[in-house]
C-alpha cells in the first residue's frame, strides 16, 4: 500500500500494513524467519532464479511454500533470470509447477515470461524486477498495465527521487532495506576467463570462494564477484542498511521492505531480520524513536559479516549528482 505523504514526517507516524519480504536459504531458515515475523519469503532455484542465497530444489520450494501457507504467510518465487531461447522453451514446465504448488507470486524481469503469463492466462501474480531499470514511476506503471502487482525499485534511487515517485506509482514499490546491491551482471564467464588469462589452476568461482575485485589504481575498492550458471555477478562495496531511515521511508509511502541474505547467512540473517521486525512493530504502534532506530542499527552492525561495510547507498545523494 502506498500512502500519501503526511504533513509530519520522522518518528511520529502510525501505519498498519508494513510488509517484510525476506530471502530464505533453506527450509530450516524459512521456519526461523516465519517465527521471527516476516510476512513473505523470497526463494528460487538454479535455472530461473537470479542471485538467490541458495538455489533450492523444486521439492524444497514446495515444502517452504506449504510451510509459509500454514503460517498464514506468502511466498515469492524468483523467475527473474535473463531468459535465452533455450530457457524460454522450458519455462512453462516450471510455471506449471508453481501453479500446482500454489506459489503466491513470482518475481519477473524478462518481458518474454510476462508474455507467456498473459498468453496462457496463468494465475500467477508477478512482481516486476528488472534491477537498475526500475528507476521511474513511468517504468513501474507501464508494467503495472501489463499485470504487475508490485515493482522492485532500483537501489540507485536517492531519497529525493523516491519522494517524487511515491504519489505516481500505480502499484507498491519494494525497497531493499538490508542486503547487497548488484552493480554488474554479465552472461559471460568473466572469472573463468580471467583464470584462463593468468594461466592458473585455481577453479573456485562461486560465492563461497569469497572473491573480490578492485578498480585499477583504486585499491580501496572492494567489489564482491562470483560466477554461476547465469554468468558473472559483481556487487557494490557497501551493503544497504536503512534502519535509521525506515520512518522516513514509511512516511513517503514505502512500506514493502526487502531483506536479502545472499552474503549474510544462517542464524546471523535471522537475527538481523528480527531487528527489522521489531522496528516494524514499533512503527505500527507509533513508538519508533530516533534513539531506538540508532540502537537497532548498532545491533545490525555487530551481526553484519566482517569485511562487508554498510551504508545508505544512493539514498543520501543529490539526485542531480547521479548520472
Amino acid at each position: 500500500m502506498n500512502l500519501k505523504k503526511p504533513e509530519r514526517e520522522h518518528y511520529d507516524i502510525i501505519i498498519t500494513m508494513i510488509t517484510i519480504i525476506s530471502t530464505a536459504e533453506s527450509l530450516e531458515q524459512a521456519k526461523a524467519l516465519l517465527e521471527a515475523g516476516v510476512d513473505r519469503l523470497y526463494i528460487g532455484e538454479k535455472n530461473y532464479g537470479l542471485r538467490v542465497p541458495t538455489a533450492l530444489t523444486n521439492e524444497e520450494i514446495q515444502k517452504i511454500t506449504e510451510l509459509a501457507h500454514e503460517a498464514g504467510k506468502t511466498v515469492t518465487v524468483a523467475v527473474n533470470a535473463l531468459m535465452h531461447t533455450e530457457m524460454m522453451a522450458k519455462i512453462k514446465d516450471f510455471l506449471d509447477f508453481l501453479v500446482e504448488i500454489k506459489a503466491d507470486r513470482i518475481a519477473v524481469g524478462d518481458a518474454g515470461v510476462i508474455f507467456v503469463l498473459q498468453r496462457d492466462k496463468y494465475e500467477l501474480p508477478f512482481t516486476y524486477d528488472a534491477s537498475t531499470m526500475v528507476a521511474s514511476a513511468r517504468q513501474v506503471n507501464f508494467w503495472a498495465n501489463q499485470g504487475a502487482i508490485e515493482a522492485v525499485l532500483a537501489r540507485e534511487l536517492p531519497k529525493e527521487e523516491l519522494a517524487d515517485m511515491t504519489d505516481e506509482l500505480a502499484v507498491p514499490g519494494e525497497i531493499l532495506v538490508y542486503g547487497a546491491t548488484v552493480i554488474h551482471h554479465s552472461k559471460r564467464p568473466l572469472v573463468q576467463n580471467y583464470y584462463n588469462f593468468i594461466k592458473t589452476e585455481e577453479n573456485g568461482k562461486d560465492r563461497e570462494r569469497n572473491l573480490f575485485v578492485s578498480e585499477p589504481k583504486k585499491f580501496d575498492t572492494h567489489y564482491s564477484i562470483f560466477e554461476d550458471n547465469h554468468g558473472t555477478h559483481i556487487f557494490a562495496n557497501d551493503d544497504l542498511d536503512m534502519m535509521t531511515e525506515l520512518s522516513d521511508l514509511v512516511a513517503m509511502g514505502y512500506d514493502h521492505w526487502k531483506l536479502d541474505g545472499i552474503f549474510t547467512r544462517g542464524e546471523d540473517f535471522v537475527a538481523v531480520t528480527k531487528l527489522f521486525v521489531e522496528a516494524k512493530n514499533l512503527i505500527e504502534k507509533g513508538e519508533f524513536t530516533e534513539l531506538k532506530a540508532f540502537q537497532l542499527d548498532e545491533e545490525i552492525r555487530k551481526i553484519h559479516p566482517a569485511g562487508r561495510t554498510l551504508s545508505h547507498g544512493f539514498y543520501d545523494l543529490d539526485k542531480d549528482a547521479i548520472k
